[in-house]
């Protein structure tokens, strides 16, 4: 077996799951060089050497059997973004000012709400940054606590929305008053051979009739369906944050994603010419695909902003 190189043996120093050490040791340190380099290179400004990159990496990876290969890990991973976190861990003043002008900066966008008082918001975004980039007497920066495994914006996100809960007073409702599982439990009827084919023929008209419907809703529309479906905010997370009760928030749920079916129906059978038998066969498809073609739009949302030139403007 090969000498395992540094930057393979600082990896297999600070994996928390067991790796054996690989046969092909220069293969491996090739990986993990790549993966440096192109996590970097989305913030050039940040000088973070491969070593201490790769160790906090390797903390993060997910858990694994042993002899399980490290590019397909890797792959699941946000490597640019947990780049920029492990750099501010490190306190490095760049990757600071890139974080907040990345994401701190639109935090006030993504929390305003006609319930939020902008002076609560403000209140919000300062305990965040706080929170977040400064360590306290009993450990490091909550940023720490980022793993690579989803966006960022959506990790910050997450957490502002929960320490806006905690500053508001909001008793909690009655048990019967929680209506997850009514939302949770709206139409989904199974798969058979016939509805399989409708969609597998109309994948693609039924993704531009969703997006199209989606571009109709309102911004207060979008922020909620984004803490529902992306952060995944229950609804009772969700009735502390709009100081509402839970019911009001279901109506609120259910209001929107009735809009973007009707209106996708509108356009499928405009767009489609189905007969009115397998126009209703469809909309079978419709409902049981509806709420994952809304998640995957605000995810792309989410994740657009760090497609453009690095280090520009949000």
């Amino acid at each position: 077996m090969e000498q395992v190189p540094s930057l393979a043996t600082a990896f297999l120093m600070h994996a928390k799951v067991r790796f054996v050490p690989p046969e092909h040791g220069s293969a491996f340190e090739s990986l993990l060089v790549h993966a440096w380099e192109t996590a970097r290179a989305q913030w050039p400004a940040v000088e973070l050497p491969a070593e201490p990159f790769v160790a906090y990496l390797a903390e993060r990876i997910p858990e694994t059997p042993p002899q399980s290969p490290l590019e397909p890990l890797l792959a699941q991973m946000s490597l640019a973004e947990l780049f920029l976190a492990c750099a501010c861990v490190r306190g490095i003043p760049s990757a600071l000012e890139l974080f907040e002008r990345h994401y701190l900066a639109r935090l006030p966008a993504l929390l305003r709400s006609p319930k939020q008082p902008d002076a609560m918001i403000d209140d919000v975004c300062q305990l965040v940054r706080v929170k977040i980039l400064v360590p306290t007497g009993e450990g490091g920066p909550k940023i720490a606590e980022y793993t690579g495994r989803g966006a960022l914006l959506s990790w910050v996100r997450v957490t502002a929305v929960r320490i806006a809960i905690k500053l508001q007073a909001v008793e909690k409702p009655a048990a019967h008053e929680d209506t997850d599982t009514l939302f949770a439990a709206l139409p989904a009827p199974g798969a058979n051979a016939e509805l399989d084919l409708i969609k597998r023929r109309h994948h693609t008209d039924f993704r531009q009739a969703v997006s199209e419907a989606f571009s109709g809703l309102s911004n207060d529309e979008r922020h909620l369906f984004r803490l529902y479906f992306v952060d995944q905010l229950s609804m009772y997370e969700l009735a502390a944050l709009f100081r509402v009760n839970q019911s009001t928030v279901s109506r609120w749920l259910k209001t929107a994603r009735q809009r973007i079916y009707e209106e996708t129906q509108r356009r499928l059978q405009a767009r489609l010419g189905l007969s009115p038998r397998d126009f209703k066969s469809y909309l079978a498809v419709l409902d049981s695909q509806l709420e994952l073609r809304i998640s995957q739009l605000l995810r792309a949302e989410d994740e657009a902003p760090r497609a453009h030139k690095p280090d520009g403007p949000p």
